[in-house]
């Protein structure tokens, strides 16, 4: 799979996507992030890629022609127009069902905006999805690129080193994922739950079950609604109830 990065500051998505499972997974040609320096396409001597807003106002806007020709660098690379994906707070709050879609592209693109924003013409011209990673601002759309990167890149195929991780963890089912323990046994008082000590796989599975369902319930009730529950989870909440 392969990330392709419009922004200001390249060397800062080198940086980040470069270490830990990302960074093997580039290593190992599983995916790639080309991080594109919009001010490369400024079309002057300067690299100013951005000027005063029409109307008036505070701050600068980016321009459209530097973005566009970035934009359009890469369409002439991979041979189509891929998926944009615009970070934006205006946009639709990131979320696992969002990030399994988006594993299944091919090439992806990434525009990071920066100052007040970006020339509204050439967002109508390229983008394909306004994304938000929450309900907040920030300095740009390097960071919130770089967290669904992350997300994103884990669901590829050979990614993980365990391939069955990602099917367990936190939203799997719309349900986060059960506490954790290993050794020692005891620590500071606190025993691991007799259970998992027991050597009884379908009584281990079905006790995880049931913690993530409670977890679920204490700190994110609101996914409760969309969660995908079998008859035992059914019955586990009905006697939680009484």
């Amino acid at each position: 799979m392969n990330f392709h990065v419009l922004t200001l500051f390249p060397e800062m998505i080198e940086q980040g996507v470069n270490t830990s499972i990302t960074g093997r997974a580039i290593q190992n040609n599983l995916i790639s992030v080309n991080a594109i320096n919009i001010r490369d396409f400024a079309g002057n001597k300067y690299g100013q890629v951005d000027d005063y807003p029409y109307g008036g106002g505070a701050g600068m806007v980016m321009q459209p022609g530097p973005v566009y020709r970035s934009y359009e660098s890469v369409v002439e690379k991979i041979g189509y127009a891929p998926r944009v994906l615009y970070m934006t707070p205006q946009g639709k709050v990131f979320n696992q069902g969002m990030a399994e879609e988006f594993a299944k592209e091919k090439d992806i693109v990434f525009l990071c905006g920066h100052y007040e924003g970006i020339d509204e013409r050439v967002l109508e011209m390229i983008v394909t999805d306004n994304v938000s990673i929450g309900d907040y601002v920030l300095t740009g759309g390097e960071l919130p690129s770089m967290v669904m990167i992350d997300a994103i890149s884990r669901l590829v195929p050979g990614v993980l080193n365990n391939e069955v991780s990602a099917e367990f963890e936190s939203f799997n089912d719309n349900l986060l994922e059960y506490p954790q323990y290993t050794r020692p046994a005891k620590f500071m008082e606190k025993d691991v739950p007799p259970i998992l000590l027991s050597g009884d796989h379908g009584k281990v599975d079905r006790w995880r079950r049931n913690q993530s369902i409670l977890r679920t319930m204490e700190r994110r009730p609101d996914l409760m609604e969309k969660a995908k529950l079998d008859k035992e989870d059914l019955k586990f909440i009905r006697t939680m109830e009484k």
